[in-house]
């Protein structure tokens, strides 16, 4: 089993402040007079009622739910997931940082694929801790972390813990079940998966059993940015075994998340139908959109996400063409590591299928050898 830092290991550090939600849930009653917790209780906020509306304005008030209980319960329903396997945070790049902070000291290795999502590595580089990062495994038709280098890497280097996205960013591949429960099983014991599954709801088989399973050794992360459209608001959830989420919770941000955000997920999640049915339309469009670039001759990689990926001939060709778009007001990603600089990535978004709009990369496909 893979371990903990030792500081964390013992009865400490408790959380000083539950908040008044859990404290009401403590005692089984609630506390109706809030005289201790120092928030702005008496602020008349007349300008944000102006701006915003009392609905929005009577959620600003009061510290969030440090449990977030309430969103707990809707995605347990919702996907299967047994409650005591949930944390909530701030956000799949939040719970990144912390399960960096939950399993790893500065100057322990941490591994993941050159050119995959760079949050990781900029936290995990920030913590001190040492990047290692095997290439993408490339091959007509695919590009896709190499899982068998990640797991010599990890044996080689006596790696804490390693990354991993599926779907992976930026080039939308996904891997298979079996193929991560033998990753699991090729890492060494002492090593941690961080299984990154911010783009998981446009998986086609996004509410199996097996994606609502805590998996020993694996911390999953999601996120509520993507599918559920709440990316400005920053909420996101891990699923792990109940060890697993007790100790994040020792180095947890108090409120990780606030009232606003909390009630704005609530709101969301008890409305399955229209998360269903934007799903749908993303991936109609992916499929628009990747069919279409295929009929220019495009190498249009298989994307199991929100976005398709496009692999060039070469980097400068890339760099090129990002730029000019970007000059033209069109934001396109193009992975800042040099591993990945001749992918190019486009969300599916109805802007994107609009006539004309990606004309600069249109024709750039059409003329290059």
């Amino acid at each position: 089993m893979p371990r903990y830092p030792e500081h964390l290991t013992g009865e400490g550090p408790v959380n000083p402040f539950p908040g008044i939600k859990v404290l009401e849930r403590r005692i089984g009653r609630e506390i109706p007079h809030r005289l201790g917790s120092n928030e702005g209780l008496d602020m008349p906020h007349r300008a944000l009622r102006e701006h915003f509306g009392d609905a929005v304005t009577e959620h600003v008030y009061c510290y969030g739910d440090s449990e977030a209980l309430g969103v707990r319960q809707r995605l347990s329903a919702q996907q299967n997931i047994p409650l005591e396997h949930l944390l909530v945070d701030a956000g799949a790049d939040s719970l990144i940082a912390l399960a960096l902070r939950t399993t790893c000291e500065a100057g322990e290795t941490v591994v993941s694929t050159a050119g995959t999502y760079p949050t990781f590595g900029y936290f995990a580089q920030g913590q001190g801790c040492r990047l290692i990062e095997p290439g993408y495994l490339e091959a007509p038709g695919v590009l896709a972390p190499d899982l068998e280098a990640l797991a010599a890497a990890a044996h080689q280097e006596n790696a804490r813990l390693v990354y991993l996205a599926n779907p992976d960013n930026p080039s939308g591949h996904l891997h298979n079940d079996s193929a991560i429960l033998k990753l699991r099983a090729a890492l060494p014991d002492t090593c941690w998966l961080l299984l990154d599954e911010a783009y998981g709801d446009f998986r086609d088989d996004a509410n199996s059993e097996f994606t609502a399973r805590a998996l020993p050794g694996v911390i999953r992360l999601r996120t509520l940015s993507k599918a559920h459209g709440l990316a400005g608001l920053r909420i996101g959830y891990a699923i792990a075994e109940p060890a697993v989420l007790a100790i994040m919770m020792k180095v947890r941000i108090h409120y990780a998340l606030s009232s606003l955000t909390l009630a704005a997920a609530e709101v969301v999640l008890d409305h399955p139908e229209e998360v269903r049915q934007h799903i749908a339309d993303v991936k109609n469009r992916r499929e628009q959109l990747a069919a279409h670039f295929r009929t220019l001759g495009a190498d249009v990689l298989p994307s199991a996400t929100n976005f398709i990926g496009i692999r060039l001939p070469n980097a400068e060709l890339a760099g090129r063409i990002n730029r000019e778009l970007l000059e033209a007001g069109r934001l396109i990603a193009r992975p800042a590591h040099p591993a990945l600089g001749h992918v190019l990535r486009i969300t599916a978004v109805a802007d994107a299928l609009e006539p004309g709009q990606l004309a600069i990369l249109e024709r750039a496909i059409a003329t290059s050898p």
